[in-house]
């Protein structure tokens, strides 16, 4: 292959430009980095192609069908009907217009952008195979690997277009005919899915070996009503689910179950977690190592074996979200141009459910905190009463914080119901968890509004556990 002459010296080069990727370079040449950016795949990864973007797109569709239940009690007459293929496009049109605006944005901050395969030289030097032309040596003093993560296929599937589909595969073309759709998986995407899909027409059988969301730090509260909320739609998780065999023909795809039970669909969706993608980088040869589970080795600084090498979001990040990869690349910016060490707590970034209800949360539970040694209290407030609530017909959930009885700290938050995913952020941007619930409470809100029940359960919170004090200021 023909070696172009090498590209200048960067102060960052970047592999991978999905969140945490496209983060750090804007972040960076923000800061006054020159800064290089390498994809091999499409610019911007996973999550605005396959994942995020597109998910958000069909959760709105489903929550706009779901919301009819009270179309005629607010004076409007008639019914939605949902298209799926439909759907598919109208994200596909949402993605292509914002990866457009992703790249003029890069090219609007100078930012290099190569489109090729990088592998490492040393621990300075990158080489990045062109698809079309040659390849080019990069040399940059500080590198992030932000090369994201791949679906986890597991035993007995075998992905197959258009019958046993990863998520991936799910947004790389128009889905597949049929109504009936089994979708496997216990995890957040799965949970997601299953409640999009019954919502866009189909037919939902949710099997997983595991129960629903095993791996969040949720409230016995929070669980059951989302649970109810699903059951509502009809969607119940059959759970302890083993899978002798999976077999597909031209009419549909069964399910071999353990026990003797086989079940027929139409396709298969695989919401059955990611894996690290370290694929091809020979890390070795910088000196940069993964633990037994394929994650880039890294300290509480987001550093590799190598200081001036960092690894940000799924290909480090065992939470695997954006909103770590987001978090990550701005903690590691920071780092390289001020030297701020700052050290990230994975539990402070905001984890959200996009489901029946949405779900988020941030922070400790109680059996966290009380491992930590805090005795927690708990403010809560519900939405049934919020005249905002009240006035959108969507009053399930709550707003639920956990402090420190002994200091008023804020140790973690949940919140239930419409708009949790933009609540959320509330509870994050107090300087530190010690003034969090006095800068909610000194906070000036909008009337009626959904944020407001955040502020009552602080105000709740300081009245039931003797913490006026600490969250009043008296």
């Amino acid at each position: 292959m023909v070696t172009a002459d090498p590209l200048p010296d960067h102060d960052l080069a970047v592999i991978g430009s999905g969140p945490g990727g496209y983060r750090a370079a804007v972040l960076g040449a923000l800061r006054g980095l020159s800064v290089v950016i390498i994809e091999k795949s499409d610019w911007g990864g996973c999550c605005l192609n396959r994942g995020c973007v597109p998910k958000k797109d069909w959760y709105h569709t489903a929550r706009l069908m779901a919301a009819q239940a009270h179309f005629a009690g607010r004076g409007l007459d008639g019914r939605l009907r949902a298209d799926l293929d439909r759907a598919w496009q109208h994200q596909r049109r949402v993605v292509e217009g914002i990866q457009a605006r992703y790249l003029d944005y890069l090219r609007h901050l100078k930012v290099t952008r190569l489109n090729g395969h990088a592998r490492f030289l040393d621990d300075r030097h990158l080489s990045v195979d062109t698809p079309d032309g040659p390849s080019h040596r990069i040399r940059a003093r500080h590198i992030i690997i932000a090369t994201g993560g791949h679906p986890a296929v597991p035993t007995p599937f075998e992905a197959i277009p258009g019958k046993i589909l990863t998520t991936d595969m799910l947004f790389d073309a128009p889905p597949p005919a049929g109504a009936r759709v089994a979708v496997i998986g216990s995890g957040v995407v799965a949970t997601e899915f299953a409640y999009i899909f019954s919502q866009l027409g189909r037919q939902v059988t949710w099997l997983a070996r595991s129960p629903m969301l095993r791996r969040l730090p949720l409230s016995r509260p929070a669980r059951d009503a989302l649970t109810q909320a699903l059951a509502r739609q009809g969607l119940h998780l059959r759970s302890g689910i083993g899978f002798e065999a999976v077999t597909a023909a031209e009419d549909d795809v069964r399910l071999h179950l353990t026990g003797g039970e086989t079940l027929a669909v139409d396709w298969v969706c695989l919401g059955t977690g990611r894996r690290p993608h370290t694929g091809g980088l020979a890390l070795e040869r910088a000196g940069v190592r993964t633990d037994p589970q394929g994650f880039i080795r890294r300290n509480d600084l987001l550093q590799t074996d190598v200081p001036h090498i960092y690894a940000i979001g799924d290909v480090a990040c065992q939470w695997m979200t954006a909103n770590h990869a987001l978090a990550e690349a701005t903690a590691v910016i920071g780092h390289i141009r001020g030297g701020q060490a700052r050290h990230l707590d994975p539990l402070q970034v905001p984890m959200v459910v996009y489901s029946a209800l949405e779900l988020a949360r941030l922070g400790m539970d109680e059996a966290m905190a009380e491992e930590a040694g805090h005795e927690p209290a708990v403010g809560f407030a519900a939405f049934e009463t919020s005249p905002c609530a009240l006035g959108q017909d969507d009053t399930e959930g709550f707003v639920r914080l956990i402090a420190d009885m002994d200091t008023g700290a804020l140790l973690g938050g949940e919140i239930l119901g419409a708009q949790a995913g933009e609540l959320i952020h509330l509870l994050s941007l107090a300087p530190d968890r010690d003034t969090a619930l006095a800068w909610i409470a000194r906070g000036a809100f909008n009337h009626p509004s959904r944020a407001e029940e955040i502020l009552n359960a602080a105000e709740t919170l300081a009245g039931k556990w003797g913490l006026e004090d600490r969250v009043f200021g008296l």
